[in-house]
């Protein structure tokens, strides 16, 4: 009789897939070391441009596309807007550059996130954007540039 037929034959046991041991819990003060160094650089670099002040010339370097070619970058007058959003003028620093202050709360929103699921032991949030987003950002800064360098646009230059 085959041995392959017969019911009281078990079939060859396969080994199961290796699963590596799950991680040991962290600790709350482990959880929060990288938000919360995240957060000690970006405050920091914010209470530098507070301090040092963007408008008086001789501090920090010129845009380098704005001196040689006259156009805004959409970088230019970030430093004067950090400036205004460290002193609390949001008016200011919107003026000076509305996609930074646009991008300071972006980033405050996701370190706020961050910190709050590391907190209560949860995942580090994800942003995944898709190829569309990012040439859809791209296509904004794009507009932000060629509006702000024209004459209409003048209220987004620095």
């Amino acid at each position: 009789m085959d041995a392959s037929r017969t019911p009281d034959v078990p079939p060859p046991a396969v080994p199961p897939a290796y699963q590596a041991p799950p991680a040991p819990p962290r600790s709350r003060a482990r959880r929060l070391a990288a938000p919360a160094s995240y957060l000690a650089g970006a405050v920091a670099a914010f209470a530098y441009v507070g301090t040092v002040d963007p408008n008086e010339p001789g501090h920090y370097p010129v845009c380098p596309l704005l001196r040689l070619t006259g156009i805004l970058c959409p970088g230019c007058g970030g430093l004067r807007s950090a400036h205004a959003f460290a002193h609390g003028d949001l008016v200011t620093a919107f003026g000076a550059n509305a996609l930074a202050v646009t991008g300071y709360f972006v980033f405050a929103g996701f370190m706020a996130l961050w910190l709050v699921r590391a907190f209560r032991g949860g995942p580090v949030p994800r942003i995944v954007l898709r190829r569309r987003y990012w040439w859809g950002l791209g296509a904004l800064a794009l507009v932000f540039v060629v509006v702000r360098n024209l004459s209409f646009g003048s209220m987004l230059a620095p």
